[in-house]
């Protein structure tokens, strides 16, 4: 089941905020030259995670995925001065593609590029996070999410991606293992009286779970 409505999507982006010109850049470079480019978040999507960061002016932002480091740079739009992002990508050749576009960012040098497991290297991380994204393996959400809950500062933000699945998670029974962790995920962060959440169906899905 496909929920993604281009027309609506082409609406949206006309009456939201346009990316800047290096995002615009790394956003058509994803689409032309990168297999899975639907992995990307789209330019909607991007500006929604800046909007909500130049909001929260984080201190410290982790993001679990990295890519080619679109979502990453959105996220980075709303760093305060003192401000660093950590972002995770197990994938060698992403990780170099996002450092080259980090490189030529306006926050090079607040933002910080781990190449690796996130289960490995979060925990080697000593700070409070303010802001975190999760977009990697849909298998290790709760995982993930377990793991950074208490490292998160009070009435801090998680937001995790993908949370639709395609809208494979609203089939019953559900099929395959990404769409059935997943819906397990979701079941998960719902039952947890630690935090407070909404699911959002923008694109594939976002929830965003505020520490209580």
């Amino acid at each position: 089941m496909e929920l993604f409505n281009e027309a609506a999507e082409k609406y949206a982006e006309k009456f939201t905020s346009a990316q800047n010109e290096q995002l615009q850049q790394i956003y058509t470079q994803t689409n032309q030259l990168h297999p899975h480019a639907h992995m990307m978040s789209s330019s909607v999507q991007g500006q929604f995670l800046a909007f909500l960061s130049n909001i929260i002016r984080p201190k410290y932002v982790l993001e679990i995925g990295t890519f080619t480091g679109y979502s990453a740079l959105c996220l980075a739009e709303g760093l305060i001065k003192q401000g660093e992002l950590h972002t995770i990508e197990l994938r060698a050749e992403d990780a170099a593609t996002a450092q080259q576009n980090f490189s030529q960012s306006h926050w090079a040098k607040q933002i910080h590029l781990h190449i690796g497991n996130a289960l490995d290297i979060i925990p080697t991380l000593p700070f409070e996070w303010d802001l975190v994204f999760i977009d990697a393996d849909k298998t290790g959400y709760i995982q993930y999410y377990e793991l950074v809950l208490p490292l998160l500062k009070k009435n801090g933000v998680i937001i995790a991606d993908n949370v639709l699945f395609h809208g494979q998670v609203l089939e019953a029974p559900n099929k395959g293992k990404n769409a059935k962790a997943i819906h397990a995920f979701n079941e998960w962060v719902a039952k947890d009286a630690r935090t407070q959440q909404v699911l959002l169906t923008v694109r594939d899905g976002l929830l965003l779970i505020k520490k209580q």
